[in-house]
């Protein structure tokens, strides 16, 4: 088999680590079509001597293609391109330049419920351990970033008037600085628009877009579908497999689409990653039925074994609707997101902000640039990236052996797969020893699959271990004489 040549040039001092360069530029050339499907690539000792360059660079980017799906790998044969449905140029129409890839991180939307935190009862009684799936850790240290953050505020001159409905404009570009430096999404700042979180982004958009449904993950985020039936749209329940949302299933429809909503990073609550292929598919879909793609990326920036894998967004910028928010590295209560779209469709979102006085708090968003531009934010991400693992690695070690797990463990939460009676049983178990586990079944409508969604974010280490304990304790309970798995 003919070898691949790589023209890439990797270049020193500039900022970006050597890996991220070449994994960049080898996926624009998969992209473009200039790699053809099945051919093999360098390997690794090879390829490093041609660039000069340690052989750990050119592992870690061919670790970073081979977990997005662009390559593959086969045993003593080598790495080779992965059939991806063709080659297809999707990059932006403007000429923007191939972003680099992720090199920190990027916060994202708390989905719905499972960003909230547990209030003190007034009885006196103690409250009790939830593991939301959405409510971040806190770094216990004093928040020296955040005092400083609202000192700005203070001794800034506030706006006579009501702020941008868009949003600050130097927030907006340092969100698009951001954006392209952790999830390799290049865009103007004249793109970008200040939300209060995901969310309410997708409220904005599906205020604007034209006729049609909206087809949602099945199971998936409760509040993606509550803003669809609030919006008066169809919802269409989009089942989920192993690769994300399931586009031939959604080809089947024969409703008028307007648009798709997915969280492709980080399938909500399955966990499961969309790989390239699927991506490539959903927009080719989205294309032939002239659809907008809702890309909620929630939490994509905390995968422990790769770098964040890039958006959606980022392979087609006129198609897709990126989501983003604040809450998952900082604070779910700040309510502060941000939307990126094409141009045409940011003007009809700010005009209709504007009509009805829908305009971001200027506090909140001057605090949020100074948190963006001093790096806290991305300081925030790395600390929590360490605490997740470690409790993520513990919470399936304890776990696993009584189910299935959705996917590999990444972000703030696993989903155990068992049966319903189990389910139902051990969620009622731990209620009653004061533990709030969420029930995978409360998130599905169409889907029958079943478990457990155990957050490990927003609690203290006791408080997780004794959860544990519980769980633990009922599982095996529950589960005894039916062998070790549900």
């Amino acid at each position: 088999m003919v070898q691949a040549a790589l023209p890439v040039d990797l270049r020193r001092g500039c900022g970006i680590p050597l890996h991220v360069q070449l994994a960049t530029q080898v996926r624009a050339l998969l992209r473009r079509g200039v790699l053809d499907p099945g051919a093999r690539l360098p390997s690794t000792r090879a390829l490093a001597a041609e660039l000069g360059v340690a052989r750990a660079v050119v592992e870690q980017a061919y670790d970073q293609l081979l977990a997005e799906g662009w390559l593959v790998a086969r045993r003593g044969s080598g790495t080779f391109v992965a059939e991806v449905g063709g080659p297809r140029a999707l990059a932006s129409p403007r000429s923007v330049g191939e972003p680099a890839l992720p090199t920190t991180s990027a916060p994202w939307e708390a989905p719905e419920n499972h960003g909230e935190y547990a209030a003190a009862p007034r009885d006196g009684r103690q409250a009790p351990i939830r593991l939301s799936t959405g409510t971040p850790w806190r770094d216990p240290r004093p928040h020296r970033a955040w005092r400083r953050a609202w000192r700005d505020v203070a001794l800034a001159d506030p706006p006579t008037d009501y702020p941008d409905p868009a949003g600050l404009p130097e927030l907006r570009a340092e969100v698009a600085r951001h954006l392209a430096q952790t999830r390799g999404l290049a865009c103007p700042a004249e793109e970008v628009v200040i939300t209060a979180g995901t969310t309410h982004g997708m409220e904005l958009a599906l205020a604007v877009l034209g006729d049609g449904a909206v087809a949602v993950e099945d199971p998936g985020y409760r509040a993606a579908v509550a803003a669809v039936r609030h919006s008066g749209r169809t919802l269409l329940d989009v089942p989920v497999d192993e690769d994300g949302l399931d586009v031939p299933a959604l080809a089947r429809f024969r409703d008028r689409v307007a648009a798709v909503y997915t969280t492709p990073a980080h399938q909500h609550p399955l966990g499961v990653t969309m790989p390239a292929a699927r991506r490539l598919a959903l927009l080719a879909e989205a294309e032939r039925r002239d659809a907008v793609v809702l890309e909620d990326d929630y939490d994509s920036e905390f995968r422990y074994d790769v770098a964040p894998l890039p958006a959606l967004a980022a392979l087609d910028r006129r198609r897709v609707i990126y989501l983003g928010t604040a809450s998952k590295a900082l604070l779910p209560g700040l309510r502060m997101g941000w939307l990126v779209a094409e141009r045409q469709l940011v003007e009809r979102i700010v005009l209709a902000r504007e009509a009805r006085h829908d305009h971001p708090p200027w506090p909140s968003q001057r605090a949020l640039l100074t948190l963006l531009r001093e790096g806290h934010l991305d300081r925030a991400v790395r600390a929590a990236r360490r605490v997740y693992t470690a409790r993520g690695a513990q919470v399936a070690g304890r776990l696993a052996r009584y189910g299935t797990l959705s996917a590999p463990v990444a972000g703030m939460y696993l989903t155990l797969l068992t049966g319903a009676r189990v389910a139902r049983a051990v969620a009622e178990d731990a209620r009653g020893a004061g533990v709030e586990v969420q029930l995978l079944a409360d998130l599905a409508r169409s889907d029958r699959r079943t478990g457990l969604v155990v957050g490990f974010g927003g609690v203290s280490d006791t408080d997780l271990a004794r959860a544990l304990d519980v769980l633990e304790r009922s599982l095996r309970a529950r589960l005894r004489g039916r062998g070790t798995r549900a």
